[in-house]
């Protein structure tokens, strides 16, 4: 039972803080940490087992991870030709296909390093490993949680559904992205206006460089088009980011009703990081995604993950260094 005690006090530690706050990194972080542990008291528990079947399982288990590896390098190019054909030559739309890449130039640097007598490339390979490992469990502990958050059932009662603008086609379209964003708001909208007590829509977004009006316009005039009443709908439209959609969205809701609660629409792979966000802007409601493309999920979901390093960039800087020096004086 001690084998076990590390994963249940992580896990413990993720119950508690989904009961907090669903809104927290750390959660996904204790419950990845409540995985691993987990795992490695089975494989030691599956060691003790003297048989046959519980020596082909550890064997399966050890080379279950190399395998996947290398499909997934082989999926993440594929979808990378596929983003480029469909979304055009844009940095963004480079990411799958370029961790793809990344992941068999590690491969082959390991592979280099048991091969050749060179101390610096063990190092250099050992050290790689090591950030490779990290960054990797930061991101299997991403995307877990962040499926698991979007399960979650968004609450009923809310006084506001707060969509999230995305850009404008041609400058004054509502593109698929964004009307699916509209779609689900307008669908939890009318889940709540059956109750009898319908919320009020805000649609945010402001005005880009290169769009002819505000994506708030735009959005209440496809959700008007399409039948949606419009003495419904509060436009803002001066936001221009994620954060500040959040925030100005949560200055007009306090303004009108100080114990305000919203559920906020945005797109599922952009869901756990606006739900982090809006912990920050300290708005009091959760995220609720709405279906994107099969094929715009990998980059997207990346971009969100390199966003979310990029906001704790100091600890994961102190990190990768610690990880470094371990290596290099090993």
């Amino acid at each position: 039972m001690l084998l076990y005690a590390p994963a249940i006090f992580f896990l413990l530690l993720a119950a508690v803080g989904v009961l907090r706050d669903r809104r927290r990194f750390s959660n996904a972080l204790y419950l990845g940490l409540a995985v691993t542990f987990l795992a490695f008291a089975l494989l030691v528990t599956l060691g003790q087992v003297d048989s046959v079947l519980a020596e082909i399982v550890l064997i399966a288990v050890v080379l279950a991870p190399a395998l996947a590896t290398l499909v997934l390098a082989a999926l993440l190019i594929a979808n990378g030709f596929k983003m480029l054909r469909k979304e055009g030559r844009r940095l963004a739309n480079l990411l799958s296909l370029l961790c793809g890449l990344g992941i068999l130039v590690v491969v082959a640097l390991l592979l280099a390093a048991t091969q050749a007598d060179s101390p610096v490339l063990v190092v250099i390979a050992r050290t790689v490993f090591l950030l490779s490992c990290y960054l990797s469990f930061l991101f299997l502990c991403f995307i877990g949680y962040a499926y698991l958050y979007g399960r979650l059932t968004p609450r009923q009662d809310v006084d506001y559904v707060v969509v999230l603008g995305s850009g404008l086609l041609g400058g004054t379209r509502v593109p698929p992205l964004l009307a699916s964003r509209l779609d689900r708001g307008r669908a939890l909208y009318e889940r709540q206006a059956a109750t009898g007590r319908p919320p009020l829509l805000i649609v945010s977004g402001g005005q880009g460089p290169d769009e002819q009006l505000p994506e708030a316009h735009a959005m209440a005039a496809h959700l008007i088009d399409r039948g949606f009443p419009g003495e419904r709908i509060i436009r803002e439209d001066r936001s221009r980011t994620t954060e500040e959609n959040l925030r100005f969205s949560r200055d007009l809701m306090t303004a009108a009703d100080p114990h305000y609660r919203c559920i906020v629409v945005t797109n599922n792979f952009h869901a756990f990081r606006t739900a982090l966000l809006a912990r920050q802007e300290s708005l009091n409601g959760q995220v609720a995604g709405s279906p994107t493309a099969a094929y715009f999920w990998p980059s997207a979901t990346i971009r969100e993950f390199v966003a979310v390093l990029a906001a704790h960039k100091w600890i994961n800087l102190t990190v990768c260094g610690l990880l470094t020096l371990v290596s290099v004086t090993a």
